[in-house]
């Protein structure tokens, strides 16, 4: 599709409403994506996945290279078939390993009918992440049960002062809806949701919208909660955010939700790559996005700058108790030093925070700046939609647009990394500080007791015949799939849980906790 002879291939797949969409391929006609997508079919009698293959192309429309079906129907049970689909209307062929395979990970219920009010089945989901059962099926980390009863003083997105709301639940790719209550505000649906978790990490998503026959659906509200930051059988009223998930929106949304899980499966399922999300919407130029993640890279490296200087410091003997404090530290661990010592820093850093934070003298300052900033995105967004349909200044520079979307992403990465490091040693989330702990200390003691040499010579050699023992396997780096289940600071504004009204005032109903 290219000047060049090449082509930059992705696909999309649809079954209903159910979208996914592969990665880019750059600059090949035979691409290998190894990618999985999960499609939940509640008909028996099958269906149809729609397929298409598309050329990407940076600065004008994509170029549609092919499409093909796959009937389900037509498909055995329980069974993996390998297909080679000629695409039609274009040329070459796609290949699949498609399964079709009884799930019940994944269900709606009426109120009156969920797994953990039965005792019977609340006891066999208990037995089945217990501690006892570490190694049976590590892709099951845990158990999540949604219960969304219903929500009040929504906004009207009708002419007659009402909506016709809905709800949509979603964890990473899973994605269920109740029914619509139509003409009002104050909607209940009491409906129950249960999802497999995969990565304890892993963040709910609820949102409100308004079914419109006519267009798509108006966006009422939603809020999103971390599974790690969920309380248990507890009743509760959420308030509703924007888009964005930076400020509130009107009406509040009352969910009960309960998380069960495997603690030792959740925490080697941190260290492999967490699963994409599919289904994202696409980046778009924003100044005010622009020079927030401007702002937060500028932070992280000061920190760095900072450090620096304050070192250099002591070089130069401005204080010089700190100077000579510094100088016989130096000597002390230059001459004493030993590999281990770095992971034991790493850990002694950890427990201080720790203290500090139990002692009350919590080091987490919220980021004001960034909190600030986030508020005013939406409507900094909006000015500049205005600004593009009057001077259509993004249709004239489009390709100048992709440039400044991939600054501003790059931008974003980098402070996210710096912002992770900082919110794993500030017990942001202490899951996931425990475990660097206990890894830090496995470390700690490893290199202390094993050689440098022994260690080096066993990761080369893991290295090295990593593809020889498993051809497909992704290459990945514990450490990058750690830090990436760690919150950025933008991510910690998001996911924080606004104070609702005190008109509302929900009736809690605690449980046992079950987790």
């Amino acid at each position: 599709m290219d000047s060049n002879g090449l082509s930059d291939p992705y696909v999309k797949f649809r079954l209903g409403h159910q979208k996914y969409k592969s990665k880019i391929m750059p600059k090949t006609l035979n691409p290998q994506w190894r990618e999985q997508f999960d499609f939940h079919l509640y008909e028996e009698r099958g269906g149809i996945i729609d397929i298409t293959a598309w050329d990407k192309d940076a600065g004008k429309r994509d170029d549609f290279i092919g499409r093909c079906q796959i009937d389900l129907s037509a498909l055995s049970r329980e069974q993996t078939h390998k297909l080679e689909l000629q695409l039609e209307e274009g040329e070459g062929h796609l290949v699949l390993l498609v399964t079709l395979t009884a799930s019940a990970t994944v269900s709606i219920s009426d109120l009156s009918v969920n797994s953990l009010e039965d005792r019977k089945e609340r006891e066999e989901i208990l037995k089945r992440y217990s501690p006892l059962r570490i190694f049976h099926n590590l892709k099951d980390v845990g158990f999540l049960q949604v219960k969304v009863i219903r929500a009040e003083g929504l906004m009207a997105a009708d002419v007659t002062g009402k909506s016709d709301p809905f709800c949509v639940v979603e964890l990473n790719n899973d994605r269920l809806l109740t029914h619509t209550v139509y003409k009002n505000l104050n909607p209940e649906w009491n409906k129950v949701f249960t999802f497999n978790i995969k990565d304890i990490h892993s963040v709910l998503e609820v949102t409100v919208y308004d079914e419109d026959r006519d267009r798509s659906a108006d966006f009422l509200g939603k809020v999103a909660i971390p599974l790690l930051s969920i309380q248990n059988g507890e009743q509760k009223a959420y308030v509703l955010k924007n888009k964005q998930l930076t400020g509130p929106t009107k009406g509040v949304i009352y969910l009960e939700i309960d998380v069960i899980f495997n603690a030792v499966k959740a925490s080697l399922r941190t260290l492999i790559p967490k699963e994409q999300k599919y289904i994202e919407e696409e980046n778009r130029l924003s100044k005010q996005l622009l020079l927030r993640n401007f702002i937060r890279t500028k932070r992280c490296v000061m920190v760095l700058v900072n450090a620096a200087y304050y070192v250099n410091s002591c070089f130069d003997w401005d204080s010089p108790p700190r100077s000579l404090a510094a100088f016989v530290l130096f000597l002390f661990v230059v001459w004493n030093f030993e590999l281990y010592m770095i992971p034991l820093v790493l850990l002694l850093l950890l427990t201080w925070n720790y203290f500090l934070i139990i002692s009350g003298k919590d080091n987490r300052q919220r980021d004001t700046v960034v909190e600030d900033m986030l508020e005013d995105e939406e409507e900094e967004d909006d000015k500049d939609d205005k600004d593009s349909e009057k001077k259509g200044f993004i249709n004239k520079i489009y390709a100048i647009q992709e440039v400044c979307i991939s600054v501003q992403n790059i931008l974003d990465e980098v402070a996210s990394f710096g912002e992770r490091i900082k919110n794993t040693f500030n017990w942001t989330v202490p899951f996931l500080s425990w475990l660097a702990i206990v890894a830090l200390c496995a470390f700690t003691v490893i290199l202390y007791f094993i050689p440098l040499r022994y260690i080096v010579l066993v990761w080369g050699i893991n290295k090295f015949t990593k593809k020889l023992r498993n051809p497909y396997a992704i290459d990945n780096n514990e450490l990058l799939d750690f830090l990436s289940r760690v919150p950025s600071d933008v991510q910690v504004v998001q996911y924080q849980e606004l104070k609702p009204d005190p008109s509302h005032s929900p009736c809690k109903r605690k449980k046992n906790n079950l987790g």
